[in-house]
């Protein structure tokens, strides 16, 4: 059965653009093309390219891949500290949506510049934040999160320490994208049912491709686990919430 997805997580590797190694790691190449090969029979209409680690703050990139992928595609971007207000609005007119901070394995700004930065991208430009992160951060950065106007957290959190402090903050309204099941270290299941019930427009699904470094990459398959975990409430973490998330659509019930 092929269902409506916002592909809330994925990302773009493509050689004509900066690449800087992550600890001695570049991924190969995956282009915009060669994604939407990929997800051509999983029905996805819209999503957002994510920058990795190995981007850095390079945007030349991101702006191709939108350019390419449509108008229902929106991007999520490593943003210096430096970044002018003028930019900050060029990167939103181009379809720039959220600012990354990576502090699971770096590649943007550092946990210091998050309340200024944030603030100010939102103020600015409308752009949200995104966080990549061990839920073992959680407590030391709840203030930091719960302060900031509109927030989403990658991979389920990663660890299922801090279940607390999560779920906390999914009740104030953070979003959690139910991506990268292969490199969570987490019951899936259990955790999707969890933030579910806590909110159930928090959950937001993406397959995380090409699933760089993951043990266990993405399987279309994945999708069907949000599906049967969730039954008649799955369109909302599968497109609804994402695609509202991200400003294209409202909530899908």
């Amino acid at each position: 059965m092929t269902r409506r997805i916002f592909d809330s997580h994925f990302h773009i590797i493509d050689s004509r653009f900066p690449l800087v190694p992550n600890n001695g790691y570049l991924p190969p190449e995956f282009t915009a093309t060669d994604y939407l090969r990929s997800v051509s029979d999983l029905g996805v209409a819209g999503g957002a390219v994510v920058s990795g680690s190995f981007q850095a703050f390079d945007q030349s990139y991101l702006l191709d891949a939108l350019a390419t992928l449509g108008p229902m595609f929106v991007g999520v971007a490593n943003i210096a500290e430096t970044t002018s207000n003028d930019e900050l609005l060029r990167l939103a007119e181009a379809g720039v949506r959220g600012v990354r901070f990576n502090l699971y394995r770096g590649g943007s700004e550092q946990i210091d510049s998050i309340s200024s930065l944030g603030r100010r991208a939102w103020d600015v430009a409308g752009m949200h934040v995104e966080f990549y992160l061990d839920a073992n951060d959680l407590v030391e950065l709840e203030p930091v999160i719960a302060a900031l106007p509109k927030v989403s957290i990658d991979h389920l959190g990663m660890t299922s320490v801090h279940r607390d402090v999560l779920l906390r903050l999914v009740s104030r309204g953070v979003r959690v994208k139910a991506t990268g099941f292969g490199r969570v270290q987490l019951d899936v299941a259990s955790t999707i049912r969890e933030l579910h019930r806590e909110n159930p427009e928090a959950l937001m699904f993406g397959t995380d491709l090409p699933s760089t470094r993951a043990r266990v990459p993405f399987h279309p398959g994945d999708v069907e686990v949000v599906a049967d975990i969730l039954a008649e409430d799955a369109s909302l973490a599968l497109y609804g919430n994402g695609a509202h998330f991200y400003g294209l659509l409202p909530v899908s019930r």
